[in-house]
């Protein structure tokens, strides 16, 4: 072997550097196994969280029977409505007195009001009484509500007694001195076939002879008022009784959650809040259109809640919740998609569903043609909040609330 060939055969020694890198090929594999076991792991917690959902899903039943219904593109926050801070002027009070004061109204300068927890109260001056209890002891759980009652809409007779709307006990007539109550119509009653299962408002006639009452849902009660919301039943009725013959007839039906009630100078005609159709129909009760019904304004820009008349011939409707345009309003959404309503209340108590629809209190005053005149708001309800109802009386306006613990006053001259 020559030198030349033996070169051939000599191999070159380097100097070899070991670190902690692998070679590609390996590393290259070993990622590849590792991507696959974390694949297989998040797959397998994604089918274990999902389980659970399909059962819900598919096993579970809705408490709720949602239907199709379609509002209308809510109107621009703008002109009347523009959104401002005025209600922000009022004052909270009798504050930790009171528990959702839902309905106010006054026989000379005392007011009275219906609270959460039964009761009929007083108001004179600074000092708060209890005038009488509807229902029985105790009161404060859902459970206990429908025993305790839940006074809803309240009015002064022109024979200086006051008229009480109970969700779940009944119209009662009350003497304002001694508390004294009677009762003119059971709740839970079958009327027209019917229950009175959720009775809400009501109003008197100038003679005091005639009383006409929304019955919101035969289906649903007042604790169960978000349900009828998100279903949007319409099983509503309005009803009128006779004081003198006692007899209780069923005026108009087939509405989604009457709610206020209030009647024209005329009285031949009450307006009614259809709350979940965001406007407020006509229905005639006397004279040549008896049974009939229109609109009074449609497409509101919130829920409306209570009517109320006002010093300056028009009528304030209060609104606790509102459709916002620019914005995005929940209802309007949901109202055509019934299959994302009850997968909701499979997943969510009602407690947990309102705090999805932040609280904005809207006051407005619609003149007689139904035409907004002002309005006056508190987005976020941070001083009045959960508004149910506008009561004027000397240059203010009292705002009842169904759930907070006070009243709010609004003095008209500062705004």
């Amino acid at each position: 072997m020559n030198e030349t060939e033996g070169l051939r055969f000599r191999r070159v020694h380097r100097p070899q550097v070991i670190t902690d890198e692998l070679p590609e090929h390996r590393r290259k594999g070993t990622g590849t196994y590792s991507g696959k076991v974390f694949q297989v792991t998040l797959l397998s917690l994604g089918g274990l969280l999902l389980l659970p959902l399909l059962f819900i899903l598919l096993i579970l039943e809705s408490p709720i029977h949602p239907e199709v219904f379609s509002l209308k593109d809510p109107p621009q926050m703008k002109g009347c409505w523009e959104p401002n801070l005025k209600l922000r002027e009022a004052e909270r009070i009798y504050e930790d007195q009171v528990l959702g004061p839902e309905s106010i109204v006054n026989i000379g300068d005392v007011l009275f009001a219906g609270t959460a927890d039964g009761k009929i109260v007083k108001l004179i001056g600074r000092r708060l009484h209890t005038l009488t209890r509807l229902g029985k002891l105790p009161c404060g759980s859902r459970e206990q509500e429908p025993s305790c009652g839940r006074p809803l809409g309240i009015r002064a007779g022109p024979n200086g007694t006051l008229f009480v709307a109970d969700a779940y006990l009944g119209v009662f007539e009350v003497n304002p001195s001694t508390g004294e109550s009677t009762r003119l119509v059971s709740g839970g009653q079958l009327v027209a076939g019917r229950k009175l299962s959720f009775i809400n408002d009501i109003t008197v006639t100038r003679d005091g002879r005639k009383l006409f009452f929304t019955d919101s849902s035969s289906r649903w009660q007042r604790r169960d008022y978000l349900q009828l919301l998100m279903e949007a039943t319409a099983d509503g009725r309005v009803l009128e009784l006779d004081l003198e013959t006692r007899e209780l007839t069923v005026v108009m039906e087939n509405l989604r959650f009457p709610n206020g009630i209030q009647l024209l100078p005329d009285e031949e005609s009450v307006l009614v809040a259809e709350t979940t159709m965001a406007r407020i129909r006509r229905v005639h009760v006397a004279g040549l259109n008896k049974g009939g019904m229109d609109t009074f304004v449609e497409n509101l820009p919130g829920f409306p809640d209570n009517i109320r008349p006002s010093s300056g011939g028009g009528y304030w409707v209060a609104m606790s919740s509102v459709r916002p345009n620019p914005g995005f309003s929940v209802m309007d959404f949901l109202s055509q998609r019934p299959w994302i309503k009850k997968f909701i209340f499979k997943l969510f108590s009602p407690e947990v569903l309102m705090k999805f629809s932040p609280p904005y209190s809207l006051v407005a005053e619609l003149n007689g043609g139904g035409v907004c005149s002002r309005s006056f708001h508190d987005p976020g309800g941070l001083v009045a909040g959960y508004i149910s109802e506008v009561h004027e009386h000397q240059g203010s306006l009292y705002l009842g609330s169904f759930r907070s613990n006070y009243i709010a006053k609004l003095d008209l001259s500062k705004v």
